[in-house]
């Protein structure tokens, strides 16, 4: 492209500023009102969004460790043994799965997570740990279970 003044190159921002724009309205497409189409109120928006997803990007994480604890010791209860016996067990049989992968079960496969909760109590009964027998849920019915 050839320019015939100054004036006209300094005018001309070409296709940087298109890419620019594009890339603050992909961040702001699911915001509403002016703050997804006006550029000058999309930049303050975006900007704003992400010092918050930075800032709360820890707490969320600690959130959802919890939801996966409180998930594997709901089906835990409901077999018959806590969290920590329930862990100490599957450790000892060096079935070392994670909280995510253990809540995952639980929600999903209760077939497959009663099993692992079967093995962890008869290796902790082999080593002849007292294991506190909670009291089982009568009449619950989870998913998986029906058939």
């Amino acid at each position: 492209m050839v320019f015939q003044s100054v004036t006209l190159f300094a005018r001309s921002r070409g296709p940087d500023e298109f890419w620019r724009k594009r890339k603050i309205f992909r961040l702001s497409a699911h915001f509403r009102n002016r703050y997804r189409n006006c550029y000058s109120l999309a930049v303050r928006a975006v900007h704003r969004s992400l010092q918050f997803s930075t800032k709360h990007r820890d707490p969320k994480r600690k959130w959802i460790r919890e939801i996966w604890q409180t998930r594997i010791e709901a089906g835990s209860i409901e077999h018959g043994l806590n969290y920590k016996i329930l862990k100490e067990g599957l450790t000892r049989c060096e079935i070392l799965l994670d909280r995510k992968s253990l809540a995952e079960l639980a929600v999903w496969e209760p077939r497959t997570f009663k099993s692992l909760v079967k093995i962890a109590c008869a290796r902790l009964k082999q080593d002849g740990l007292k294991i506190l027998n909670l009291q089982k849920a009568e009449g619950v019915i989870t998913r998986g279970l029906i058939k």
